[in-house]
């Protein structure tokens, strides 16, 4: 999945819950996407941290919510 792929989802899912803040909705990004993106975002976010192992689900979700801020840009 691409980052502009990962907004995408990330606004999506936002729109359906429109009163969580971000890393519950990054948690229902990462748990809608199984344990297959799971994986693949904790070792992305891994590999951008430079390390070796942590716990998936947490990892995974700060993988996303770096994505949405960074893609976000500086807030107004």
């Amino acid at each position: 999945m691409t980052a502009e792929e990962l907004m995408i989802e990330f606004a999506l899912t936002r729109l359906d819950h429109p009163d969580l803040d971000l890393e519950d909705l990054a948690a229902l990004v990462v748990r809608r996407g199984g344990p297959e993106r799971e994986l693949e975002f904790a070792a992305r976010n891994l590999a951008d941290r430079d390390e070796l192992r942590a716990a998936t689900f947490p990892t995974a979700v700060e993988y996303v919510l770096r994505v949405v801020l960074t893609l976000r840009g500086p807030s107004d």
